[in-house]
């Protein structure tokens, strides 16, 4: 008899290792100009309030089944998305959508009030789903990207979790 995964079975998100970086690194420099590496990644996902979420998908080899992350920082009852990224192949399939319901479910269970974010308003998949997800635009970065297919605007955006 043999036994295979099927294809319609949802990622599992859970918090990354310190071995899942690496792969980490490679999702983001598909995804951004300046894609982080792995150290940045870790660093950051180490400092106080920060956390990682990882979306595996099935298959044999645990670091190939990375297809997306979200990295958080929280103070004070605040949050940021450092990051966001889903590996361009598999984008489309809901997999930043159920990274991001992870995170805010993780917040809101962590008593945070608010979750910001900057996105490249030139990037509309992305915007559409923050939207999606209740977070509205409370600012305007002009400039701040310097690669991207717009003029580099950033929106800023929140949403309330309480």
């Amino acid at each position: 008899m043999i036994f295979s995964w099927p294809r319609s079975q949802p990622p599992v998100v859970e918090p990354a290792d310190s071995e899942d970086f690496a792969p980490l690194a490679d999702i983001h420099a598909a995804c951004f100009a300046h894609g982080w590496d792995a150290d940045e990644l870790h660093r950051m996902a180490e400092e106080p309030g920060a956390f990682c979420l990882v979306a595996r998908v099935p298959g044999l080899l645990r670091s190939s089944r990375l297809k997306g992350f979200v990295l958080i920082r929280a103070v004070a009852g605040e949050a940021e998305v450092l990051t966001l990224a889903v590996d361009p192949a598999c984008r489309g399939r809901g997999l930043g959508k159920t990274l991001m319901k992870q995170a805010l479910f993780r917040l809101y269970s962590d008593r945070c009030e608010t979750l910001f974010l900057e996105v490249d308003a030139a990037n509309l998949p992305a915007v559409a789903l923050y939207k999606a997800l209740g977070f509205r635009k409370v600012g305007e970065r002009k400039g701040y990207y310097s690669a991207g297919d717009g003029d580099g605007t950033a929106l800023v955006m929140r949403v309330d979790l309480r």
